[in-house]
């Protein structure tokens, strides 16, 4: 089998250079790249990386990596499962890679957590090369839904007690996830006192000019927990 090659790894390492980045770029150090493919959404890179574990990389951008996915994928769960009393149903938008799935699962209170990803790709990759963040696709309480999650959640409404985005960076499939009318779809299919967290970072929330009275209400659902 010839060797595996990619246009981010040049001398051995991988480059993430992008213009969401300015005037930075990450590399690690590549042992061998495990996988390589083009999906129906994205380009998707697995490789083994010196210091860090099997690296996933979506677009060029850098998902998670074995050694210290924890941190993340700890953060962005129970920040918000443990500010509910008693989330019964979960529903994670993202999420392919089955890190979050595998911490929602840690609470004992979860009946039901859906987790839907545009991406059947990534999911399978997950399984084969992250085996410790795929745990969760196992447990039988995990349903899970291949498609667009802006489309999924037209149709849900006062449903879920904890809405988790784990979602790549607003490119791509992942941009609707970052705009003003999946925010609105949020507020709409949580439950009465619901929560909701999401991957980003400050200046791209503000840059949604959320209307006031949407934040103000996700502040009451949150703040009556």
């Amino acid at each position: 089998m010839s060797e595996i090659t990619h246009p981010s790894i040049k001398d051995g390492w991988f480059r993430e250079i992008g213009d969401m980045w300015p005037g930075q770029a990450m590399t690690l150090k590549v042992n061998e790249v495990l996988h390589h493919e083009k999906s129906k959404y994205q380009d998707i890179l697995v490789f083994e990386s010196s210091d860090h574990g099997t690296v996933l990389v979506l677009d060029n951008a850098i998902q998670c990596t074995e050694n210290d996915e924890f941190a993340y994928q700890e953060m962005i769960t129970h920040l918000a499962m443990n500010s509910h009393p008693d989330p019964k149903k979960v529903l994670i938008i993202g999420g392919g890679d089955g890190g979050v799935l595998r911490e929602v699962f840690k609470h004992s209170s979860v009946e039901s957590a859906i987790l839907c990803d545009i991406d059947e790709a990534v999911i399978r990759l997950s399984k084969k090369y992250l085996p410790g963040m795929s745990i969760g696709f196992r447990h039988p309480n995990a349903n899970i839904y291949i498609g667009d999650g802006f489309e999924f959640l037209r149709n849900r409404e006062n449903e879920f007690d904890v809405i988790i985005t784990d979602s790549s960076d607003p490119k791509g499939p992942a941009k609707t996830l970052f705009e003003k009318p999946y925010f609105e779809l949020l507020n709409g299919a949580l439950r009465e006192g619901g929560v909701i967290i999401t991957q980003g970072y400050w200046h791209i929330l503000t840059a949604l000019h959320l209307p006031p009275e949407l934040v103000i209400s996700f502040w009451k659902r949150v703040l009556t927990c």
